[in-house]
């Protein structure tokens, strides 16, 4: 069942773990099927480099699993992937990271400024990457944080816990977003060394809504 989303699922999930965005086992990942509704969902409790496409999990929305071949259990995350996809139903993918410096900011409670022009493509309304408050993992209260800062942006850090990032379209850009956390966590957190702790300038929300493609280049058959 959905064997081609359960191979994408997991390749990404492989591949966070050998970028470092996922350490020991940490973080979770979903991809929701367009047809059935059903989501693919990485297991619980596994080194990812052991990962096989039968290891791979579908539940429904209502978090009943619907198939794990290999009697493995969902991530404990589960109920906060699926309330993402209850919340945002134009939501495809959820990557969940336990990045470094995205994780030193959510440890802070504090919100990531639009430092780089770079976060007009991550969806950010209030031009930053916002904090969702404490819930204990893999809790329904953790998956309640999630509600605001999801509608509020396509990126946002759980408080104490790690990193998030939604797409529209697959997992693969789910887990870019995620770098892209990281990227600017970490030159915030270089900004704010620079300067001493002095915060540095940042885009408003505007400037960020105002990215188009350049209109001065043609092409030959426009």
């Amino acid at each position: 069942m959905l064997e081609d989303l359960k191979l994408r699922v997991m390749n990404v999930a492989k591949q966070a773990q050998r970028e470092g965005l996922c350490k020991h086992k940490s973080g979770n990942f979903s991809a929701r099927d367009d047809e059935t509704g059903l989501v693919v969902i990485t297991p619980t409790s596994v080194d990812r480099e052991d990962l096989v496409v039968p290891d791979m999990i579908v539940m429904d929305l209502e978090a009943n699993v619907v198939e794990n071949l290999t009697g493995l259990r969902p991530t404990s995350e589960s109920l906060m992937h699926l309330k993402i996809y209850e919340t945002r139903s134009d939501v495809k993918a959820v990557a969940h990271t336990h990045s470094m410096y995205a994780t030193v900011f959510a440890i802070l409670e504090k919100p990531v400024p639009a430092v780089v022009y770079e976060i007009a493509n991550l969806n950010c309304s209030k031009a930053r990457i916002p904090v969702a408050p404490y819930g204990r993992p893999g809790t329904p209260a953790l998956a309640e944080t999630i509600v605001e800062p999801c509608r509020e942006s396509d990126v946002f850090l759980l408080q104490g816990h790690g990193a998030v990032a939604v797409d529209e379209t697959n997992i693969e850009e789910a887990y870019l977003k995620a770098c892209y956390i990281e990227e600017l966590s970490e030159l915030y957190h270089h900004a704010l060394t620079a300067t001493g702790g002095a915060e540095p300038k940042s885009f408003p929300p505007e400037e960020l809504q105002k990215w188009e493609y350049p209109k001065e280049i043609k092409f030959p058959n426009a």
